[in-house]
């Protein structure tokens, strides 16, 4: 089989190398964004009454308009859950967990892997340069005897399955793909050293791609474990109602294959077709995300017909920032990575091309980019409104927002049912009334303010991966040629 470098692969694939040839449309959909926040916000210096906080009331009625449409989406999960098969899954597994200082949680991480249900073939810890007390616990807990940089080690004694990959530091996307050409398996699953898998997540996986020969992606669901500390608690609390949020609204669009966002930290993918797009980009500061756009460009340029899915069967527990410093930066990333991405693959918005991907996911996307700075406005002004005492207009302001605190706390209690049919998890309702009501003055401030840090970041290009602390989601990098395989044949 021919080789081909990450990079000559990502030339032919990649809107990043190759500029698109209509960008137009998307152009057109975000600079209007941007005007008429201009134009609204120039309204709180200009109009009395309500009219006067015309930013926030447009931010409520696009977050409400997203709210209907995941509800509308997501109603057939009230039915009965779909039969699973008794049939033992046949597709083979390997799973790469990219780890980079991850001494403290690898032994669990790996335990969890190996009692799985259904154990993976293969565990490859791809050792992103570690420097702290990993390679110990590989040594001292598994037998696994350090091999050459490079290089993939001997199966220990211990747990014949688990590999050692030791590399140089160059960031988690180079370690993944330094993996992949070393795996012989039908699944790739990623799993991050921090994320800890239910038992029976693998067998759902398996059964998954076994299922749907045009699968080519798919991810659990996650739950957010923030420690034991009150801050910890704090932010555990919003995030696990974030998280249900954030995976009923996957569903929702996974129903027209516009499905992008995956979670990297336990995402399995068919071996072929991640690469044949050539693997995960270093560039990226998200390349979960990033890699997502190719696979659906390369489905439809091919007319291969992939899909992507959700798994509420395929649940594991990931370690979330539990402290203001690091959850801003992980936002940070989260967000400066989305506009990357955004702009690398605006050809595809509003390209009818691409389906319900092109003409409601990618336009829906270029608005998001704006949202956070409507809300953060909308969030001033209102300060401003009060602190003046101006309250011809914060009143009727303050009525706005109890009327929206009313309707999301009907969707999430709404969505508390069907994630709990969906799922098998159980939350409380107390607990989601409580976070509908502190939430838009607190944590969704946060996220706004995450998000427009990652607007400045993006802006400046200061996309520098530091060496931070486990949990603070921020990975170094390094330039260097990566080589993957390339197959004979791609999946159809």
């Amino acid at each position: 089989m021919p080789l081909k470098t990450l990079e000559q692969t990502l030339g032919t694939t990649s809107p990043r190398l190759n500029p698109p040839a209509r960008p137009w449309t998307g152009a057109v959909i975000w600079m209007s964004a941007v005007a008429l926040f201009i134009a609204l916000f120039a309204q709180g210096f200009v109009r009395m009454g309500v009219a006067a906080w015309a930013v926030g009331l447009v931010y409520i009625l696009y977050d409400t308009a997203l709210l209907i449409f995941v509800a509308r989406r997501t109603y057939r999960l009230v039915g009965k859950p779909a039969a699973v098969s008794a049939r033992p899954p046949l597709a083979s597994l390997a799973v790469v967990v990219a780890a980079y200082n991850e001494a403290p949680v690898l032994q669990v991480t790996i335990e969890a892997l190996l009692a799985q249900a259904s154990p993976p073939e293969l565990i490859v810890i791809a050792d992103d340069g570690s420097d702290d007390d990993s390679a110990t616990v590989l040594a001292r807990i598994y037998g696994l005897r350090p091999p050459l940089l490079g290089t993939l080690g001997e199966a220990g004694t211990v747990a014949p399955t688990l590999r050692w990959l030791r590399l140089p530091r160059s960031g988690k996307a180079r370690a993944l793909n330094m993996a992949i050409p070393l795996i012989d398996a039908d699944i790739v699953l990623t799993v991050d050293a921090d994320t800890l898998l239910e038992p029976g997540a693998l067998v759902a996986m398996r059964r998954a791609f076994d299922a749907e020969p045009k699968l080519v992606a798919a991810t659990g669901v996650l739950r957010p474990i923030c420690g034991d500390s009150n801050s910890g608690r704090i932010f555990q609390w919003f995030q696990t109602y974030e998280y249900v949020r954030n995976f009923m609204s996957r569903y929702a669009w996974m129903g027209s294959n516009s499905l992008l966002l995956i979670s990297g930290a336990f995402a399995g993918f068919r071996r072929e077709a991640l690469v044949a797009v050539g693997g995960f980009d270093p560039e990226c500061l998200v390349e979960d995300y990033e890699v997502m756009h190719r696979l659906h460009r390369y489905s439809i340029d091919n007319d291969f017909g992939w899909t992507v899915r959700v798994l509420g069967d395929a649940q594991a527990s990931t370690d979330s920032p539990g402290t203001l410093m690091p959850f801003l930066r992980q936002r940070r990333r989260w967000f400066a990575g989305f506009l990357q991405t955004q702009l690398w693959n605006r050809d595809m918005i509003g390209n009818r091309r691409y389906g319900a991907l092109g003409t409601a996911m990618m336009p829906v996307k270029s608005l998001d980019t704006v949202q956070p700075l409507y809300g953060l406005a909308a969030f001033a002004l209102l300060i401003t409104f009060i602190v003046t005492g101006n309250l011809k207009v914060a009143l009727p302001v303050i009525i706005a927002m109890v009327a929206k605190v009313v309707i999301d706390l009907c969707y999430l209690l709404w969505s508390l049912k069907l994630y709990r049919h969906w799922t098998g998890q159980r939350l409380s309702p107390w607990g989601a009334l409580a976070s509908a009501v502190v939430e838009p003055l607190t944590f969704q401030l946060l996220r706004h303010a995450g998000a427009a840090w990652g607007w400045y970041v993006f802006l400046t290009k200061k996309q520098v991966w530091g060496t931070t602390a486990r949990g603070e989601y921020c990975r170094g990098s390094m330039p260097r040629t990566i080589v993957l395989w390339m197959p004979d044949r791609l999946p159809d």
